[in-house]
């Protein structure tokens, strides 16, 4: 596995359908990281102690269920749909 440190990942071909971008200061924040590696349900977040890595081989398992995104504060997790260049918004 190649596990990337934070902002984006996914836009470099790695995955065909979902890439995720997470906001500091979630991506250095090892409580939050371990927040969003509870929630997600195909492990595309993983937490260190210096904060919360993105699983590529995981991205294009996502569910869209939007957990991550109602984790962490709004705005700093955003889901990306590749194929059509939507965002998943967080529930208000």
């Amino acid at each position: 596995m190649s596990p990337e440190m934070g902002r984006s990942a996914a836009p470099d071909g790695s995955a065909l359908f979902i890439a995720v971008e997470v906001d500091e200061p979630v991506v250095s924040d090892p409580g939050m990281a371990a927040k969003l590696e509870e929630v997600c349900p195909v492990d595309i977040f993983r937490a260190t102690d210096h904060g919360v890595e993105i699983v590529k081989e995981n991205l294009d398992e996502c569910v869209l269920c939007e957990l991550c995104i109602n984790a962490a504060p709004a705005g700093a997790v955003r889901v990306v749909k590749l194929y059509s260049g939507q965002t998943l918004p967080a529930l208000a």
